[in-house]
């Protein structure tokens, strides 16, 4: 639930998620982290398996608000989770880089990868708490 429920999600995400997560939706919503508060997030939700994978495409560290990302490809986030010895496995992967445009691509992967290391962590210690 923390990943595919969008209000769980937002908590541990940082992100005020404005609709319910469905395969196909766009759904929008501002990102709380502190530095980062001008900017809406937008998600394509590609699939949704409960308890097994979530995945939705965007636009990866699309911080500028005065560019305009609409024409540009996404890339594809997907989370997988299998059962470990005392708990379970969550995978982080995102892909596509390779069609982001060249000008940008460099730091839209430095700063995902930065990303997705805390998420990893936010998420973690939101799924221990609850």
């Amino acid at each position: 639930r923390a990943l595919t429920d969008s209000t769980q999600f937002g908590e541990w995400f940082r992100v005020k998620i404005e609709d319910k997560f469905a395969e196909g939706k766009t759904v929008r919503g501002p990102i709380l982290h502190k530095g980062y508060e001008h900017v809406t997030i937008e998600m394509k939700i590609e699939r949704i398996e409960p308890e097994r994978y979530f995945s939705y495409r965007w636009h990866p560290y699309a911080i500028d608000p005065k560019a305009d990302y609409s024409n540009e490809p996404t890339t594809l986030v997907e989370f997988l989770l299998e059962e470990a010895d005392g708990g379970t496995a969550l995978t982080i992967i995102e892909s596509g880089f390779d069609r982001i445009p060249l000008a940008r691509r460099a730091e839209a992967v430095r700063m995902n990868d930065n990303g997705w290391t805390g998420q990893a962590k936010a998420i973690a210690a939101y799924v221990t708490r609850a």
